[in-house]
């Protein structure tokens, strides 16, 4: 009998979903063209749910250089699945992929999706997981697909900011997206030119901030800075993450970027804005580099279903497409280390971190 394989894609969209839907498509249809391919819908509550359809030859058609997912996603956060009274939706997604009588499920995501992924794969079901982030920070992997075409965007925002700053003598603070780790905006930050980058991992002085502005300012007449989404100063980064939300909360702010403009204006009277280019930094069609990379991981993972290599998550090492265990992966946060080279290439060039 032909093998049924199921694909879904879960989490945050970004640029190289489709590529990856289309590159395994074409390789495992090159191996065995009986296969069949089930596209679940909206992710892990399309599989919670048997939201599901058989898809063509044609589905796959065209879609190769195209943003987002056709098979639409979601969010099931995994520290609700593995809670009491998430017990059913695991249970109900065991017993559809049963149902649909499915070999094999290839699943595209992120870090929660690889945990997810794992959950099941212990469970029993045959799993193949495939990285995908903007934000670079999954366990095992040099590169995730979606980053490269992220760093295109974020750094063609502070590449059109320059001339607005410039014109109007300003300091502009770029907030740039990656969750928890600081890998998208440090790769835009450096690509994009800014003069300050500000990364979780390396908390800031706001004092050291306002210096390197001010030094930056007298030299050029603007100043940028490349400030990630989960950037915090020395103070926040002794606190738990709910203290420090916490903080925020009652400061009304959801991340630093407006705090550190006001500092900026109050210390030195530079007028200052922020721009926060969000969700467009995951939107469009993926960079070339991401079209070989999902091309790579897509047709690795057909070769894997093929072999029924199962339990494993697709990966880029060095220039070599290989595989890491789930279990081995799932819930490790790979963090921008920080003496790592990129950081002292920054540093040389005479980049602050404002440390």
């Amino acid at each position: 009998m032909a093998m049924k394989i199921g694909i879904l894609t879960s989490g945050g969209d970004c640029a190289g979903l489709n590529a990856v839907i289309y590159a395994f498509e074409k390789a495992i249809t090159a191996i065995d063209p009986k296969v069949d391919i089930y596209g679940i819908l909206g992710g892990y509550t399309g599989l919670i749910n048997r939201e599901y359809k058989l898809l063509k030859h044609e589905d796959f058609s065209n879609i190769f250089n195209t943003g987002g997912t056709i098979l639409g996603s979601s969010r099931q956060p995994y520290k609700k699945l593995i809670q009491a009274e998430g017990a059913h939706k695991v249970a109900s997604m065991k017993e559809n992929y049963h149902k649909m009588d499915l070999d094999a499920l290839i699943i595209l995501g992120g870090q929660g999706t690889h945990k997810t992924a794992a959950l099941l794969s212990s469970e029993g079901l045959n799993v193949i997981a495939l990285p995908k982030t903007i934000d670079n920070d999954l366990w095992g992997t040099d590169f995730t697909f979606g980053f490269h075409s992220a760093v295109n965007v974020a750094t063609e925002c502070i590449d059109r900011i320059q001339t607005t700053a410039a014109s109007h003598r300003r300091a502009m603070i770029v907030e740039i997206m990656g969750n928890k780790v600081g890998w998208l905006t440090l790769y835009a930050g450096i690509g994009g030119g800014a003069d300050i980058i500000l990364i979780p991992e390396i908390p800031y002085d706001i004092n050291k901030v306002i210096k390197a502005v001010e030094s930056v300012k007298k030299s050029k007449g603007y100043c940028i800075i490349a400030a990630a989404e989960g950037a915090m100063d020395n103070e926040e980064a002794t606190l738990t993450k709910k203290e420090r939300y916490q903080k925020r909360g009652e400061r009304g702010e959801v991340t630093a970027s407006n705090r550190i403009a006001k500092a900026i204006e109050e210390k030195l009277n530079i007028e200052t804005r922020v721009v926060v280019p969000g969700h467009i930094q995951r939107g469009g069609a993926p960079s070339p580099y991401d079209r070989v990379l999902c091309s790579q991981v897509g047709a690795y993972a057909a070769k894997l279903a093929i072999e029924r290599k199962y339990g494993v998550t697709v990966a880029l090492n060095g220039d070599k497409i290989t595989s890491n265990k789930l279990d081995d992966i799932a819930g490790k946060t790979k963090v921008v280390p920080p003496k790592h080279e990129l950081i002292k290439a920054a540093k040389d060039i005479g980049i602050s971190f404002g440390e």
